[in-house]
């Protein structure tokens, strides 16, 4: 999805953006699915506290949002929720914002001699949008094509893993996933496929349980036709 120049560099008023010149709102931005950067955004203090320090944090004000929402925290079911949430977020569901948590990955000779295209199929993809913070649901479909050197299998899913477990938009994740295999692998030549649900699609807004959003990135030999096409036969979505 393409966006005005203008999205690029939004001024702030009061704390929020003032999007008049560009034509969108901060709502049309969250249910058009927009994405501002290819980059996550994120503060230049984002890993000034700890872990621990984070989840107190969190855990305390999401017991001022259950608070507000009017829910009993006496009750046992309730009363330990906060701290779950913030322990969900800091430790699991967006982990990847930390680089500290990326895969560590090697790279091995390709003594195969293996030259042909090397695609992992399925691998199961856990998000959460950024605009709701509700999960995105689906599948990734990774590729490529050695120029030498080669990764674990598990790697790939661990890298897709690890750009999942942050706030996203599905362009974006796409985009962060390819670029970090091109520079593990020293290629071009990569694709990436994304099909997933997003549940603030399905469960919010316009309520369509039916729809999925597909998003792909080619590099190098998969911009050629005849490449990409023996791919998306290997991935077929059916």
């Amino acid at each position: 999805m393409k966006l005005n120049e203008t999205l690029l560099n939004i001024p702030q008023v009061n704390g929020t953006s003032a999007l008049s010149e560009s034509g969108f709102t901060i709502e049309e931005i969250g249910d058009q699915h927009v994405g501002t950067s290819l980059e996550t955004p994120m503060r230049e203090d984002a890993f000034l506290l700890s872990n621990e320090e984070k989840k107190a944090i969190i855990a305390r004000k999401f017991r001022d949002i259950m608070e507000t929402l009017g829910l009993d925290l006496t009750d046992d079911s309730l009363q330990g929720t906060p701290d779950r949430v913030a322990k969900m977020y800091v430790e699991e569901i967006f982990s990847g914002l930390d680089d500290r948590n990326k895969p560590k990955v090697a790279l091995f000779e390709n003594k195969y001699k293996y030259n042909e295209m090397l695609v992992e199929k399925d691998i199961t993809l856990y998000s959460n949008c950024e605009h709701h913070f509700v999960p995105i649901i689906g599948r990734a479909h990774v590729a490529y094509i050695s120029n030498g050197k080669v990764i674990g299998l598990s790697k790939l899913n661990r890298i897709v893993r690890h750009f999942a477990k942050r706030p996203q938009v599905q362009e974006r994740l796409t985009n962060q996933i390819a670029n970090e295999l091109k520079e593990i692998l020293e290629t071009e030549d990569i694709a990436v496929v994304i099909n997933a649900e997003h549940l603030c699609v399905a469960s919010r807004g316009i309520e369509d349980t039916n729809s999925t959003t597909v998003t792909a990135f080619y590099g190098g030999k998969f911009k050629e036709n005849a490449t990409k096409r023996e791919f998306l036969d290997y991935i077929r979505m059916e």
